[in-house]
């Protein structure tokens, strides 16, 4: 998770909502990473569970990443767990919570509906619960002032 927290910081940099995401194999070996990029990158679908996805499945030469575990400081999207889901990532591990755009424990649960067929172990990793969600609301008040 503490590589999560430093890419979620440079995307912070950026001027891009501050998420990042890790995804190491079986081994814990990284093998895919990346934070928000949507703004830079021009492209909606630039959050860093997807960009991680994309580097992960590249450097893999697969789009299934069986085995895998991610790591990643918010809460997924209704999007971004469908994309885990497709990838057939092993374990999911995320920080905060996102009780407004969160798909995993807030919002539809999408790992619960009948129409997903690929459930990953999620893990709600309440320590850094906290340091993500100061991060989150600082860059979101630096933006409101």
């Amino acid at each position: 998770m503490s590589r999560a927290i430093e890419l979620a910081r440079h995307a912070e940099q950026l001027g891009e909502v501050p998420v990042g995401a890790v995804i190491v194999n079986q081994d814990g070996e990284f093998i895919g990473e990346g934070h928000n990029r949507p703004i830079g990158s021009h492209d909606p679908t630039a959050h860093a569970e997807i960009v991680a996805l994309r580097d992960a499945a590249g450097r893999a030469g697969n789009y299934r990443l069986s085995g895998t575990t991610m790591y990643v400081t918010l809460e997924p999207c209704a999007m971004c767990a469908g994309a885990i889901s497709l990838a057939r990532v092993s374990r999911l591990v995320f920080a905060a919570s996102d009780t407004k755009g969160g798909a995993v424990i807030n919002g539809p649960r999408f790992f619960e509906q009948p129409t997903c067929h690929w459930r990953p172990a999620v893990e709600h990793d309440e320590g850094r619960q906290d340091e993500v969600a100061a991060m989150l609301k600082a860059f979101f008040r630096a933006r409101r002032t």
